[in-house]
């Protein structure tokens, strides 16, 4: 399991509670002044999941301004980049004359370096914040940390990746290894490196190694959302990306399986799961099959028992011997 500590204002008297969120948020990102409506019983709840260099923090707390001033900066600078992935309320985010409005869906953006005030609106916000070193992230030629964009979009595109992988990274850190956490902050190093890129349309601009791991991830993603589709072939992929099926095979080299292995470990790991899900019980094993991209059910028996030494049927039948078994 991922190193991660659990943080609660209810474990503090109600009248500390907010100063006790603030000196939590400086912390975790840097010194802060804070003010709220909700200042004589202030409710917040943050995990920490630490990778290394990059912290990753699901938080939901009240209502909420949040001021990061030249005083405090002048204090003590972490220099750090702060993005929130904003998954319920709102807010508003002003830089000098710049604003910005968040909504559900969205990336925010700050740096500690850069005074800031955000202004969330009356309902909890819920929110997955990222930390981490401004010097980790390579920005294009030209370009400042004034220039960092304060929104992006994370419903399309490789803000939409990065919205996903911290989504996958926050529902379960049992799955994970400690020795994992520093492959994982790597991995969201890259991706914010990509958004920040790809915001100031300088992409090319990215160093090869995180413009590969990036344009792989975006790959693993449209693979698994269109494992369905038999005609899902390492063609069809490097199509879709514009790119040559030796560059595609080039960006598997150090993966755990080739493309086309790869495309059909994902479509038995969705079938295999299908076939033990007690209410797709009366759905025939060829439906299932082809449902994951198998037209042929032959096809199927033969791949699924070669994965796992044992047939689809005797998979299933055992599945369902055991949820009816005294015992379970």
């Amino acid at each position: 399991m991922l190193n991660e500590t659990e943080f609660r204002s209810a474990d503090a008297p109600a009248a500390d509670r907010l100063a006790y969120w603030a000196e939590r948020v400086g912390q975790t990102h840097a010194p802060v002044r804070m003010t709220s409506d909700h200042a004589h019983d202030f409710r917040a709840v943050q995990r920490v999941i630490d990778l290394g260099s990059v912290s990753v923090w699901p938080a939901t707390f009240q209502q909420l301004v949040i001021r990061r001033t030249p005083r405090l900066i002048r204090r003590s600078d972490p220099e750090l980049y702060h993005l929130s992935l904003l998954l319920g309320g709102t807010g508003t985010g002003s830089w000098d004359r710049e604003e910005a409005v968040y909504r559900p869906s969205d990336l925010h953006i700050n740096d500690s370096s850069v005074p800031w005030e955000i202004r969330t609106g009356k309902d909890p916000v819920t929110a997955v914040g990222l930390e981490l070193p401004k010097a980790l992230v390579p920005l294009p030629r030209g370009a400042d940390c004034r220039s960092v964009p304060k929104r992006v979009p994370a419903g399309t595109g490789i803000g939409a990746l990065l919205a996903q992988f911290l989504s996958q990274l926050i529902a379960d850190t049992a799955c994970y290894r400690p020795a994992d956490a520093p492959r994982l902050g790597g991995v969201v190093t890259d991706l914010v490196t990509a958004v920040f890129a790809h915001a100031l349309e300088a992409e090319n601009s990215l160093p090869p190694d995180t413009h590969r791991r990036a344009l792989l991830l975006r790959i693993k993603k449209f693979i698994q959302e269109h494992l369905h589709d038999p005609q899902l072939t390492p063609a069809g992929v490097a199509a879709a990306h514009h790119i040559s099926i030796s560059h595609l095979h080039r960006l598997f080299e150090n993966e755990e399986a080739t493309v086309a292995a790869w495309i059909r470990r994902r479509r038995l790991e969705a079938a295999r799961r299908d076939l033990i899900d007690p209410a797709l019980r009366s759905c025939a094993i060829h439906a299932v099959a082809a449902r994951w991209g198998f037209p042929r059910a032959a096809d199927f028996s033969r791949a699924f028992r070669a994965a796992y030494d044992i047939t689809p049927t005797e998979y299933r039948s055992r599945a369902a011997a055991a949820d009816t078994s005294p015992r379970h």
